[in-house]
């Protein structure tokens, strides 16, 4: 532990940029390294990296000097968001273009829910027909693997008008893909 780190997280509580920068430059390698034990990817384990010190950033006060060391907070933020991303991972497969091009939109097999999953450019015609508010809780849910609590405090809204927005979005795509299968098995 460096003797300095109770000053420096006291000026970055000031929001003083210099004192991040020398906090990253101190600990970056070590988050880095706790990342990438979790990850085994580099690319994720610098997302994480950066994460983490964005969390140190906006929530300085989180730590108590008198509850434990700053290297032992700052290694739990890092691996906490590391298999927090792990298991965002491996609930979003990554897409296939290909695959997806070649999923007929009157499937016979599998519900309205599999065809949605599975056809990524019926999703987006259908989401012009949403409203603003549900299309933007629906990508940020979907696209950029946020939770709800984080979708929350990005637009500012109550956790359960995100949930609510969700619900409705997915509940209105579901009833226009199956409106848009019905029209195709009729043709």
């Amino acid at each position: 532990m460096y003797p300095d780190d109770i000053a420096l997280m006291e000026r970055i509580a000031r929001r003083d940029q210099s004192a991040l920068a020398e906090l990253y430059q101190r600990y970056a390698p070590l988050v880095y390294s706790v990342a990438m034990r979790v990850l085994q990817n580099p690319a994720s384990a610098e997302e994480v990296m950066q994460d983490t010190f964005v969390k140190v950033w906006r929530e300085p006060q989180k730590w108590n000097p008198d509850m434990g060391r700053f290297i032992n907070w700052i290694v739990t933020i890092a691996r906490y968001t590391a298999i927090d991303r792990l298991r965002k991972e491996r609930r979003q497969p990554p897409l296939s273009a290909t695959a997806l091009d070649d999923i007929p939109l009157h499937a016979t097999s599998g519900t309205i829910d599999e065809v949605l999953m599975n056809d990524l450019q019926l999703v987006h015609r259908l989401m012009d027909q949403l409203p603003a508010a549900q299309v933007e809780v629906i990508q940020l849910a979907f696209w950029q693997g946020m939770t709800h609590a984080e979708i929350s405090e990005r637009l500012q809204v109550p956790l359960g008008t995100v949930k609510s927005r969700l619900q409705l979005g997915l509940r209105k795509l579901r009833d226009l893909a199956a409106e848009k299968a019905e029209q195709a098995s009729k043709t």
